[in-house]
């Protein structure tokens, strides 16, 4: 019984790091996918990102409520499910719509495909809030918490950076050199692998007898308002907040920013840049998960934070004919200080939400649903940056708005995070 009970945790293991990779997979379609858009609505660029992460907002709590009711296995085969959907409504933007006028927005009128596209991408979002809420918990539990759940976690977490490391560059591939004529059918295959993923992640889940922890029922009205009694969470879920608007700011626009450059596959180029972001942060997590011992959370979050903030200033300061050669395309060195950036956020989810949920003993849950739902950030921010900043003051310019998020989360790791109960 003993030996059956170990190979139930090992497969469920394994499976929860095959879903976290899927996680950021599915969510790092959105921005490359934004280029294709952009040329054709100048306004739509992070559009598709939005609906992705506005779906946490909705879905955030009952996620976990859902875990609660139905229990872990399930929860992760109804997300499967809806990947699988939304990835099927994004193809079929490609093949249904184009001729179709939905409604007008500035001076422009709106075609069906792209409406049938945002609602593929906001399914989706439900998809990976779900599978978020989902893996980050049992990782833990599966490990025992402590040093070994923190250990699962940042290895999923690796994962999780590489299959975001992939992404990018794939549909930067496909793409090739952005013009008028590129459309979601050019991004087909990488739509048809993911729905291949999503279904067979679906069967090898809903065939293995995964051995689920024990999970403690509460109220989730009384632990969200006795959670919210504590200043240091209410400061660290503003944190989080703008933390994922910085986390996927800083590859996004610096995607649209080199796709518009002037020479041969210029959005190949993007794709693979943007794709060095999410390796460095691979990285980063990888090496946290070896001094997080030593090294204090509130030392580390204070570092990264620091080294983040002087790196945007500085690339946002530096002259563009300062160029280098990368991948082929003469780009300049200020995109490579962005890219750095990545090794600074790798570390930030991780040390906001130990600090933020310090000393929340049983609230500690309703504080995780919280957390979840403003991943909304992600979303809202990135489009701030896009839609208001870049298209008026121009790419580079926008990248004030992360600095200015990144300096509030440095204020949090000096001051905001001293544990206190709400007076």
């Amino acid at each position: 019984m003993s030996t059956e009970k170990n190979n139930g945790k090992l497969v469920a293991i394994i499976a929860m790091m095959f879903l976290f990779a899927m996680i950021s997979f599915v969510t790092n379609m959105a921005a490359p996918f934004g280029n294709i858009w952009g040329f054709t609505y100048e306004w739509a660029g992070m559009l598709g990102n939005m609906m992705n992460f506005a779906a946490y907002l909705f879905m955030g709590i009952p996620a976990g409520i859902m875990i609660t009711k139905i229990g872990y296995k399930k929860t992760a085969l109804v997300a499967l499910a809806l990947g699988f959907i939304g990835i099927c409504v994004q193809y079929l933007s490609s093949t249904t719509g184009a001729d179709t006028v939905v409604t007008e927005y500035s001076n422009q009128p709106v075609m069906l495909n792209f409406v049938i596209y945002l609602v593929g991408a906001f399914i989706c979002g439900f998809c990976v809030c779900i599978l978020n809420t989902v893996v980050n918990p049992m990782l833990n539990l599966l490990g025992g918490g402590g040093n070994k759940g923190n250990q699962l976690i940042q290895i999923g977490g690796s994962l999780n950076s590489l299959a975001g490391t992939l992404t990018p560059m794939l549909v930067g591939v496909l793409i090739g050199t952005l013009t008028k004529q590129t459309s979601m059918k050019d991004v087909a295959p990488l739509l048809f692998i993911a729905m291949a993923i999503f279904a067979l992640s679906f069967v090898v889940i809903f065939f293995t007898n995964i051995i689920e922890p024990e999970q403690e029922k509460s109220e989730v009205m009384d632990g969200i308002k006795g959670a919210l009694g504590y200043r240091h969470l209410i400061l660290g879920i503003i944190a989080i907040f703008f933390y994922v608007g910085v986390e996927i700011g800083l590859p996004s626009e610096l995607n649209f920013y080199i796709s518009k450059m002037p020479f041969d596959g210029a959005a190949a180029v993007a794709g693979s840049i943007c794709a060095l972001y999410w390796l460095l942060m691979l990285v980063g997590r990888f090496t946290s998960s070896f001094i997080s011992g030593k090294v204090s959370t509130r030392t580390q979050l204070v570092t990264v934070s620091a080294v983040a903030l002087a790196l945007i200033v500085v690339a946002i300061l530096m002259p563009e004919t300062i160029k280098m050669n990368l991948y082929g395309g003469e780009v300049p060195v200020k995109c490579l200080l962005i890219v750095l950036c990545g090794l600074c956020t790798s570390v930030m989810w991780g040390g906001i939400f130990n600090l933020a949920t310090e000393g929340l003993g049983k609230y500690t849950a309703a504080a995780s649903g919280l957390f979840m739902t403003m991943v909304v950030g992600g979303g809202i921010m990135p489009l701030i940056q896009h839609n208001v900043l870049a298209n008026s003051v121009g790419y580079i310019q926008s990248y004030w708005l992360v600095a200015a998020m990144v300096s509030y989360i440095l204020f949090y790791a000096l001051v905001g995070s001293k544990t206190a109960k709400k007076d």
